[in-house]
């Protein structure tokens, strides 16, 4: 009941805001940036103990005028999400471009089933546009919200974009379903999150230090012999973006094992040097973390 008295107030106020003009929205951004970087001061020790760890060599101030930046795109993305709710086919398409279209024609011709790895950098939201640049039907792996309400509505929304949102944990029976009844698909996953350290597999080299990562997707690449794509967005400016389906492998079963999610880490680290405000530093990237081996070693 309390989940629902939440959906019927809260929602209206959303489907207001999404209708609003960018300019607006982003007027809104800059404000919420007063509250939130300089009253708040949310998540604030995390955002600089990841920078400091990531960036051991640059100074405080240096560090600073990054985090600055971040919690201006950070709310940005915020105000993108809410707008997703209500914006056009036509108007996605436009803000959120495919620099290499033909040549990603081409391979999905040869590629019945991709798997796509992706991060929280610039808008990971908008990547759901995607799907409508291609005939393949996409699927985008999800944690699902305690309320239902707002659960259920945003999983119709995601539907505009020729995308079925699945809870984490059905992935793996649906993308076997899919596959036994030989559906074209596209299957995009955030896979720069930190596992439990019970489920961590492999630890790759991330800005110097050796993290736990996700090793899932390579796992099902591995398994159904499914192509592989890392997804490489710039933002060119404010509510506009570029993006590049890099192709990472379309024979995974030939790579050596975890070889995929170490290129994708090592790609990943070389586009957050470029632009580092456009990562999400408010997780605790480096939750668990250790030295490697040859750090210690004396010179």
């Amino acid at each position: 009941m309390i989940h629902f008295l939440v959906y019927i107030l809260v929602y209206p106020l959303i489907l207001l805001f999404s209708i609003l003009p960018f300019r607006i929205l982003y007027f809104v951004s800059d404000t919420l940036y007063l509250i939130l970087y300089h009253v708040i001061g949310y998540r604030k020790k995390v955002v600089m103990n990841n920078l400091e760890i990531a960036f051991p060599e640059k100074s405080k101030e240096e560090l600073t005028e990054i985090m600055k930046k971040f919690y201006h795109h950070f709310l940005d993305i915020f105000m993108e999400m809410i707008k997703t709710f209500s914006i056009s086919n036509e108007e996605i398409l436009k803000r959120f471009k495919l620099t290499n279209q033909q040549e990603m024609d081409e391979f999905m011709g040869r590629n019945k089933n991709v798997l796509l790895m992706s991060s929280h950098y610039a808008n990971f939201e908008w990547l759901f546009s995607l799907n409508l640049r291609v005939k393949h039907h996409g699927f985008a792996a999800y944690k699902k919200l305690k309320n239902k309400y707002f659960n259920n509505y945003i999983v119709r929304s995601r539907s505009r974009f020729n995308t079925t949102l699945i809870p984490t944990k059905q992935l793996i029976a649906t993308l076997a379903e899919n596959d036994k009844n030989k559906l074209s698909c596209i299957y995009g996953m955030l896979v720069d999150q930190s596992p439990k350290l019970g489920k961590a597999y492999h630890w790759s080299t991330f800005f110097g230090v050796e993290v736990p990562v996700i090793t899932g997707t390579e796992m099902l690449a591995k398994k159904y012999d499914y192509a592989v794509i890392n997804i490489e967005t710039t933002k060119v400016k404010r509510g506009f973006y570029e993006t590049k389906m890099e192709i990472l492998t379309e024979n995974p079963r030939t790579v050596p094992d975890f070889e995929i999610t170490d290129l994708f880490m090592k790609k990943l680290e070389a586009k957050i040097r470029k632009a580092p405000e456009f990562y999400f530093w408010t997780h605790k990237r480096f939750k668990h973390m250790r030295v490697p081996e040859h750090k210690n070693t004396p010179d």
